[in-house]
């Protein structure tokens, strides 16, 4: 009887984890799904130059739904005044999407920030608070890591913040070192390191709470260990985001 019972209870601790394990799957397709529609590809619409709009990196809605945020690399390129050329920002999924007019109205160079005002309102997401969470914590992205080249599929992938690291670019040695990077050294910010795979095309990402969806950080670069071209066959697994205060603090008075 007593065997009996123990096996009982052991089934019935089973059954229990495998609902909260399809719960939170459940859940976390849901998360996914909304945060996706607040995701989009970033790229510049020149048609003389190109048949359609090449995607530069990721972006994602913030605000009244007409400003986005990315990264300022994504959008560093001076547009060509003589042709029409725009920055604009893609929603949608597979071959079916909007594109949308995007100016960039404001930056933060120092954290690799741009905010863009869009012509048209879409989907936004919501930003975390300002605390910085720590090691250990679960994480999502979500971007377009190759681009659009088949059409818009964004892609998700999960992981955990690895650590609390100051915002310097990885130097084997300090003969490797420059003066710039000295400089930033003096003044530097705490961002997220992640082992979470993340990719060229997620520069811009959202980073975001897997059970809540709020953005608690943007994506803006990766280690790579010998090329770009290597990043997308060989990726090392290690990226880096910039936390969500540095958002909310380029969103002052610039949303209004």
């Amino acid at each position: 009887m007593k065997t009996l019972i123990i096996g009982i209870l052991v089934l019935l601790g089973s059954l229990a984890r495998t609902e909260a394990i399809e719960n939170e799957t459940v859940t976390f397709t849901s998360i996914v799904k909304s945060v996706s529609q607040g995701t989009v590809a970033v790229a510049v619409d020149a048609p003389i130059k190109h048949s359609a709009p090449r995607v530069l990196g990721t972006g994602f809605i913030v605000s009244n739904g007409f400003f986005a945020i990315t990264n300022y690399h994504v959008v560093s390129e001076n547009l060509d005044p003589t042709i029409v050329e725009n920055y604009v920002v893609l929603s949608g999924e597979g071959t079916v999407a909007k594109k949308i007019k995007a100016e960039v109205v404001k930056i933060d160079l120092k954290h690799d920030l741009a905010l863009l005002k869009l012509d048209s309102p879409l989907s936004a997401l919501k930003l975390g608070n300002d605390e910085l969470l720590l090691p250990g914590s679960e994480i999502a992205l979500t971007g377009f890591p190759i681009g659009a080249v088949l059409g818009l599929y964004p892609a998700t992938h999960r992981g955990y913040i690895s650590a609390i690291t100051p915002d310097a670019i990885p130097a084997s040695n300090s003969n490797q070192l420059t003066n710039t990077m000295r400089a930033r050294l003096k003044s530097v910010s705490l961002i997220y390191q992640l082992d979470a795979i993340a990719y060229p095309g997620n520069s811009g990402s959202p980073l975001y709470n897997p059970f809540t969806g709020e953005v608690i950080g943007v994506i803006n670069k990766i280690l790579v260990k010998d090329t770009k071209e290597s990043a997308l066959a060989s990726p090392t697994g290690i990226s880096y985001a910039i936390p969500v205060r540095f958002v909310r603090e380029l969103l002052k008075g610039a949303t209004s």
